[in-house]
């Protein structure tokens, strides 16, 4: 490159990859709320948290996944390192978990396992409303139980979760793709269905009837959607025992009181997939792209991934989608000074310092001014912030020894002892707190946006 055309290039404008995408400041209150909300209601069922890595071998996901899926085959970021090793950044976080429990040997720890994750995944797909390219899932496994129970568990923790954030509009569909014995003969009916009309199918779905029908049924492409719509269903071709699991999950959803739709296009067009098939779809808010959550039962993944003979089932959220749902909360989640600390004069710098942390020692979040302003500036920067408290120290409070501490909500205002300051903001804190504890929605937006360790740690919602 020559000097000129470095120069160019430093002095061009960067922005980031298309599709993926910066959160700012503003936006994280509420992403935070839902992760909190997560990692709670997920901790009620003895769920706990793993982390794998961003990048796997590409063979995993071509195991995992399949390589004639549109993932592998079109959408994964795939890279040869200097070791000459082919790799991949995660597309979805199933297969990562199941590498980790086989390549831990994990069914010789407990013979149940119940795992969740948070994290980013990458798919080079077209950027469109609520998916991106680099997207972040929560998502959940549970290994060692082939019981109707487990399933039940699993679907009910996630219809807590996306009761206890609010999120309007969620129906439960679910579906079952019987056992691997029940599969010929529902191919071969899929089959006789399809194949005259294959030469309305696009390339694409003709490949899929040769190579595996079913997964016609979630095909994308309005032509094969119409022809799908009389498929004949999973659910006639249930055998004994996929039957009485299926009905076993039924009855304990109605148990619990989740209302849900059984819909036979729910499917999982992998060979491992089996039983239990389900989404939980936002009839409002997000259109086309309504699925805010989706899994089902893989009892063969482990075992074709070097593993045991192991049942699992699991799901996965979108993270865009959910917060999409919940953007009108977004603002009352933002995270928010409690006291706003102005100083005026140079001389008050250092006793504000001070006060700043004393105050952060008992958990307040304190916003110092850090610029010279006047001080009805000052506070129009505070009322900005959403600071709950303020209070300007200047040349006369230095004096004074004591400090006007305002309410910003209200406006009223007491006269507070600097030296005392530290000691009286939490509790001025707590009042208010219970204030506003009957207006408080079902995240707890008040407590989400103060400090762990802060005067109401001991609230927990």
């Amino acid at each position: 490159m020559s000097a000129g055309s470095n120069d160019s290039a430093q002095g061009r404008r960067l922005v980031a990859v298309k599709g993926m995408n910066d959160l700012m400041p503003e936006e994280t209150g509420l992403w935070q709320a839902v992760e909190a909300a997560a990692r709670r209601v997920f901790g009620l069922y003895g769920f706990a948290e793993v982390r794998t890595p961003v990048v796997e071998p590409t063979l995993l996901f071509v195991r995992g996944i399949g390589e004639e899926t549109d993932v592998v085959g079109k959408e994964m970021y795939t890279f040869v390192d200097r070791g000459e090793e082919s790799l991949s950044l995660r597309p979805e976080g199933t297969a990562g978990a199941v590498r980790a429990y086989v390549e831990h040997d994990r069914h010789t720890v407990d013979s149940v396992q119940k795992w969740f994750y948070v994290g980013p995944m990458f798919r080079r797909e077209r950027p469109q409303k609520g998916r991106y390219r680099q997207f972040f899932q929560i998502g959940a496994e549970l290994f060692g139980s082939a019981e109707a129970r487990a399933d039940v568990e699993i679907l009910a923790m996630q219809h807590r979760f996306l009761a206890e954030l609010g999120v309007p509009g969620i129906v439960l569909r679910l579906n079952s793709l019987g056992d691997a014995e029940d599969r010929p003969a529902y191919r071969a009916a899929l089959l006789a269905h399809f194949s005259p009309h294959a030469d309305k199918l696009g390339e694409t779905d003709r490949r899929r009837l040769e190579t595996n029908p079913l997964r016609l049924l979630d095909s994308k492409d309005p032509a094969t959607q119409e022809i799908a719509a009389t498929a004949p269903s999973t659910l006639d071709h249930l055998g004994p025992a996929a039957r009485a699991h299926f009905d076993t999950v039924l009855d304990g959803l109605r148990r619990l009181g989740i209302p849900f739709e059984i819909d036979p296009k729910i499917v999982r067009g992998l060979d491992y997939y089996v039983r239990t098939s389900f989404e939980f779809v936002a009839t409002t808010g997000l259109g086309a792209q309504g699925t805010v959550s989706g899994g089902g039962r893989y009892d063969g993944l482990v075992e074709s991934l070097g593993g045991p003979a192991t049942p699992a089932i699991g799901f996965a959220m979108g993270l865009e989608r959910l917060v999409l749902l919940l953007a009108d909360r977004a603002a009352s989640l933002r995270a928010v000074p409690d006291l706003f600390l102005g100083v005026l004069g140079e001389q008050a710098g250092g006793r504000a310092l001070e006060l700043a942390e004393q105050c952060r020692a008992r958990g307040v979040r304190v916003e110092l001014t850090l610029r010279t302003a006047n001080a009805g500036n000052q506070l129009k920067r505070a009322h900005r912030l959403g600071a709950r408290l303020a209070a300007l120290v200047g040349e006369g409070e230095l004096q004074s020894g004591s400090v006007r501490l305002k309410t910003m909500a209200t406006g009223a205002e007491e006269v507070v002892p600097l030296a005392g300051l530290s000691e009286h903001v939490p509790g001025r804190l707590a009042t208010l707190d219970a204030q506003e504890t009957a207006g408080s929605g079902t995240m707890g937006a008040d407590t989400e946006r103060r400090p762990p360790g802060g005067p109401n740690r001991e609230r927990s919602s």
